[in-house]
């Protein structure tokens, strides 16, 4: 199964699923002369076709040229997430930091972390290191970037109510303990998500992709929070 694209045919597994795009129709000299036209693609890729898991626009850019387009839109929200115990949830928060165009993606504690669930989106996204919550938090003191903790925790304030600042270091803990207790108590706030069935809580890579939609909604869409008596 194929699909046109770029004047050329988009590559597809048997089952139908695009898998990425072939070499650039016409040979060098037509790689050459898209090459003049337009100095965000990429050579190799213009000769050995484009795999990656990139939106069309994207196809035949070089990395840096992706990166370089996202900096011009990103969203002024920061995510920090704890890694004391080398959490797996980690790549999954970067993945969907990368999905929903963060400035940046925190890691407090230790330097490697899982990438399996990052599925390579941390070559597009801005992730910066902190050896300890007390680092973190001095970078965000500079930065002017409220610190907003998201756990279920006693005291905390549904998510659904609070008015997310535009600006703001939205800090998740690892899976399991949540949030440290100096993170907790260092927090402007925390929110907690509601939940309905049996569990005690959700992975700590769910709860960050519903945390940062609903940053989404709040600010590109403007929709205020709800209310407790709506």
């Amino acid at each position: 199964m194929t699909k046109r694209f770029n004047g050329g045919v988009e590559f597809a597994s048997e089952d139908g699923a695009a898998v990425g795009v072939p070499p650039w129709p016409g040979g060098p000299e037509e790689w050459a002369r898209a090459l003049a036209a337009d100095a965000r693609l990429d050579p190799d890729l213009l000769e050995h076709g484009d795999t990656r898991n990139v939106v069309d626009e994207y196809r035949y850019w070089s990395r840096e040229a992706i990166v370089a387009d996202l900096d011009r839109r990103r969203h002024p929200l920061h995510v920090g997430i704890e890694n004391f115990a080398h959490d797996m949830n980690i790549g999954s928060v970067v993945r969907t930091a990368n999905a929903f165009n963060v400035a940046e993606v925190h890691i407090v504690g230790k330097r490697r972390w899982n990438r399996r669930g990052a599925m390579v989106t941390e070559r597009y996204q801005h992730v910066r290191h902190h050896d300890s919550v007390g680092e973190l938090l001095a970078w965000s003191a500079e930065q002017e970037l409220p610190v907003i903790g998201i756990d279920n925790l006693p005291g905390s304030v549904p998510l659904e109510t609070y008015d997310l600042p535009e600006r703001c270091m939205m800090l998740f803990g690892q899976e399991g303990p949540g949030l440290s207790e100096q993170a907790h108590e260092a927090c402007d706030a925390v929110l907690s998500i509601a939940q309905y069935g049996s569990t005690r809580s959700i992975n700590a890579g769910a709860a960050a992709a519903i945390a940062m939609h609903a940053w989404i909604r709040r600010h590109p869409f403007h929709q205020p929070p709800t209310t407790t008596d709506a």
